[in-house]
């Protein structure tokens, strides 16, 4: 069997870069050794999907992975609020089966190949349920197996364990170089039967629950990943003796089951039974490949950016004990960065294997670097730009090494942004797209005037008003309070130091401010502060007491309500505080509150803030980075619609919009529960027409974020108009037009 591309792993890192490959022209062969797609995130294991959003528990705003992997997300929202692994691992396969130029070999275990001048040339897979042997023979192969067995198999240079803090001078890793490695979890389900319900453990239970140090934590109400602390293996193979790992984790998973049922700590647990029970442990860290360079400590931290940038990431870099289980220390130590960082292409392919490329936890990073880029919608977006790059070199008949050269590597860059990648601080701008040469207007636009107060009081805790301002001198604004005694109001403006983050680090004004007592006190603030670049800024009101701040119900895009909390699932306090030495920041965290909790700070703008005009849909940013990078029309618009034209006619193939999904939602895929299905901002029904009155296309039910329209001949049109029929709950956005 002979492809353009095969991929070896059905994990959402090789899906996404299968989909991609495919949905570009070429045609892949994805192997997966599993009955089902998704790896870790497959109803065998049933871990949610999370990246950089990380539980909404971190500063990272707006920073939900884009392209396929959003893709699937949002789907899984809109079929699957409940979070029922099963059937996102029925979506996982549609997005495959559907695309008709992958061809997609489950249950079929790579154990061979040949390499020809250190390349190579192609892999033999045996199919145990049909009892077939596969030959499989492409010029570009990607190892999204998770341990590598593609890249081991052929040679292609690895390490595994942690490196010496010396070697790359990173502040987290040990003084001297160890083989310790993050564990495996496997973990289990319960339900309630109305009625009660015996239990007998095997005989492999685990007998004496004190074995396990952190016993206590443990909750009748956890079940699923909620117990991913049940880890084991760091201190072992964890690819040779993965067989061993599992019969351990199930001794301590059917150890904890009987002490929840047996042991009479739990009465709440009499009438649960043990639904399901993993069968194959979810692997966090085996072979990690080398490419041109290595991703550090440093880069996560410090935010490098590279030329070379094709994906991002985000998540904490989180290191846990190798003992696991047993260990008496915490399940894990998460610091989290300042913001998202940039992940280099040269992470993504062998420097010894010319033609292979790496995705998923095998990219070339450093064990403490890889504590972060591990996770499922890291690993995804990975996936996609290796995927595009596959496209490429396939097209012009190049090496991944290859595509490093300038022209090439613009054009991966500009070719992963239209289908939705997001690459911090990279803008798109194809040289191809009409729209940039197009006039853009709007029937109306909304301005930011004021967040109307719904009645409701802010906890006494600080507060902040996150919105982004242009360059020059700050707005004037007024806040809204209950007051119970006259007093003097501190209230502070911050930004970021770094461009797009959401961390409040540099201090630019301050203000102490008298106010009286009352029910509903109007606050001006007028900071008059000159503010050095366009960017998101914190209207900050510390914690004082006697001071509630009204809050709003109103909703608009690039713009929220943060407070300094945490959130216990991915921090320890409301301030991180690194070990002095480890090279991590110290900052607060600022974070706003899930939906349907989620609410504004009541304010009023003296001045409206132009923040959503038509001109943004061909800026080139698809998210909240620095701005609002939105249209919306105003609210009393009831047939709002964008209008694109140009000087002369123009041939019209395809159409490309981005709407409004809520990027900063995490919409972790399992086990959790969501409070709706299509997103607040997201754009249900529209109509596309050109501007001499072709309709091109009407859609009813929309609820994803890329839309996209393939004429199946060119339309001649001086331009389009979009109009939006049916929206949600917030303001209708619309990032991004493109026409080619």
């Amino acid at each position: 069997m002979r492809g353009d591309l095969v991929v070896v792993g059905g994990g959402l890192s090789g899906v996404c870069c299968a989909v991609t490959a495919a949905r570009s022209g070429i045609h892949v062969i994805l192997v997966q050794d599993r009955p089902v797609l998704g790896g870790n995130a497959s109803s065998e294991v049933r871990l949610w999907v999370l990246g950089a959003t990380s539980h909404m528990g971190n500063n990272n705003r707006w920073a939900r992975e884009g392209g396929v992997i959003d893709e699937l997300l949002v789907e899984n929202m809109w079929r699957n609020p409940e979070g029922n692994p099963i059937v996102f691992d029925s979506i996982l396969l549609e997005a495959v089966h559907r695309e008709p130029k992958i061809t997609l070999l489950l249950n079929t275990a790579i154990h061979e190949l040949d390499v020809h001048e250190d390349a190579i040339t192609r892999v033999r897979g045996y199919n145990s349920q049909n009892q077939t042997l596969y030959t499989l023979e492409a010029p570009l192969f990607v190892d999204a197996s998770g341990d590598g067995i593609l890249g081991f198999l052929a040679g292609a240079e690895f390490r595994m364990g942690a490196e010496a803090r010396s070697e790359f001078e990173e502040g987290m890793a040990p003084e001297k170089e160890e083989s310790t490695l993050l564990g495996h979890s496997l973990y289990f389900y319960s339900r309630d039967t109305g009625r009660p319900v015996k239990y007998v453990p095997p005989a492999f239970a685990l007998a004496d629950i004190t074995k396990i140090p952190r016993y206590r934590d443990i909750r009748v109400s956890d079940s699923g990943c909620r117990l991913w602390w049940l880890e084991y293996g760091g201190s072992l193979d964890t690819v040779g003796q993965t067989e061993e790992i599992k019969w351990e984790l199930w001794t301590v998973a059917y150890g904890i089951w009987n002490y929840i049922k047996n042991s009479g700590e739990f009465p709440d647990a009499e009438n649960l039974t043990l639904e399901w029970m993993g069968t194959i442990p979810g692997k966090r860290e085996s072979r990690r490949f080398i490419g041109d360079v290595m991703l550090t400590q440093n880069d996560v931290v410090r935010q490098s950016t590279f030329s070379d940038a094709v994906s991002f990431g985000g998540w904490a870099i989180d290191l846990h004990p190798a003992d696991g289980v047993y260990s008496p220390k915490p399940g894990c130590t998460q610091y989290h960065s300042k913001g998202v960082y940039q992940i280099p292409f040269r992470t993504m392919y062998s420097r010894n294997i010319p033609n292979l490329l790496l995705t998923g936890r095998l990219i070339s990073a450093t064990h403490i670097a890889f504590g972060s880029t591990r996770v499922m919608a890291t690993c995804a977006t990975n996936g996609q730009a290796v995927g595009m790059a596959a496209v490429l070199c396939t097209r012009e008949g190049l090496r991944p090494r290859d595509l490093l050269q300038a022209p090439y590597m613009h054009r991966l860059q500009q070719s992963l942004l239209a289908l939705g990648q997001h690459i911090p601080g990279v803008p798109f701008q194809t040289e191809n797209d009409l729209s940039r040469t197009a006039t853009v207007s709007s029937s109306t636009t909304l301005t930011l005037q004021e967040l109307t107060s719904s009645n409701e009081l802010a906890e006494e805790r600080s507060y902040a008003l996150l919105v982004p301002f242009a360059k020059g001198v700050s707005p004037a604004l007024s806040l809204f309070a209950r007051v119970e005694h006259p007093m003097t109001l501190h209230i502070e403006l911050w930004t970021s130091q770094h461009a797009g983050n959401t961390t409040p680090d540099v201090q630019v004004a301050a203000l102490d401010l008298p106010v009286s007592a009352g029910g509903f006190v109007e606050i001006p603030v007028d900071f008059r502060a000159e503010l050095p670049a366009a960017a998101h800024y914190f209207v900050m009101v510390p914690a004082q007491p006697g001071v509630r701040l009204h809050l709003s119900k109103a909703q608009m895009p690039g713009v929220l309500t943060v407070s300094q909390k945490m959130n216990a699932a991915v921090a320890k306090s409301l301030v991180q505080t690194p070990p002095e030495g480890s090279g991590v920041d110290t900052f607060a965290f600022w974070l706003p509150e899930r939906r349907p909790f989620a609410r504004n700070l009541a304010v009023r703008f003296h001045q409206p803030l132009e923040l959503y005009t038509a001109a943004n849909v061909t800026n080139g940013f698809s998210r909240p980075w620095c701005a609002t990078n939105a249209w919306a029309p105003s609210p009393e618009d009831v047939t709002p619609a964008l209008t694109l034209s140009w000087d002369q006619v123009v041939p019209l193939r395809r159409l490309a919009i981005t709407f409004d999904t809520d990027f900063d939602h995490p919409m972790e895929s399992v086990l959790m529960t969501h409070p709706e299905r299509t997103m607040p901002g997201c754009v249900q029904a529209f109509r596309v027409s050109t501007l001499e009155g072709e309709t091109l296309a009407e859609v009813s039910g929309h609820h994803q974020t890329l839309w996209q329209l393939s004429l199946p001949s060119a339309v001649q049109t001086s331009g389009i108009r979009l109009e939006i029929l049916e929206w949600g709950e917030a303001p209708p956005a619309i990032y991004n037009i493109s026409c080619f």
